[in-house]
């Protein structure tokens, strides 16, 4: 299985779409039409202030995504960057596409000058944690939230 790992491009937003579709329901979200097309636009502009999108892509079809955020950061010069949502379709998991998603963007991190990379999971997600545990460090921070 040749896995080719690259960004985001205008004819793939019905796939893109239903990736993002499957993640957010994941986590048991869903957000309106509009936020499926403002942040497909956002994905694709030059705009290094907006998130940045890579998908993976298995003979022809996408089947991965990870999105990207590259933020000023108050104890760095540099800017940091936030992996935001990372997905990997069912029938492809566990077959190292996610890890390499992830090694997608500490390239493009590295490439911009951004030293840093987090994200964040739910505590219950053993699977997704599992990979982490290999390509991250847990730190002790615990995410609130406003009311």
């Amino acid at each position: 299985m040749g896995v080719d790992i690259r960004p985001l491009k205008p004819t793939d937003e019905a796939e893109w779409r239903e990736l993002w579709r499957l993640y957010l329901e994941f986590y048991g979200a869903s957000v309106p039409n509009e936020v499926y097309t403002t942040t497909f636009e956002r994905l694709l502009s030059e705009d290094m202030a907006l998130p940045r999108g890579l998908v993976a892509e298995v003979d022809g079809a996408l089947v991965g995504l990870v999105h990207y955020i590259f933020h000023p950061h108050c104890w760095r010069l540099e800017r940091v960057c936030y992996l935001q949502d990372l997905f990997t379709s069912a029938a492809h998991r566990e077959r190292g596409i996610a890890r390499s998603l992830i090694e997608a963007v500490y390239v493009a991190a590295d490439s911009a000058g951004a030293p840093e990379v987090y994200w964040l999971t739910e505590q219950h997600n053993a699977t997704a944690r599992r990979l982490y545990d290999q390509v991250g460090s847990l730190t002790p921070f615990i995410k609130y939230n406003r009311p």
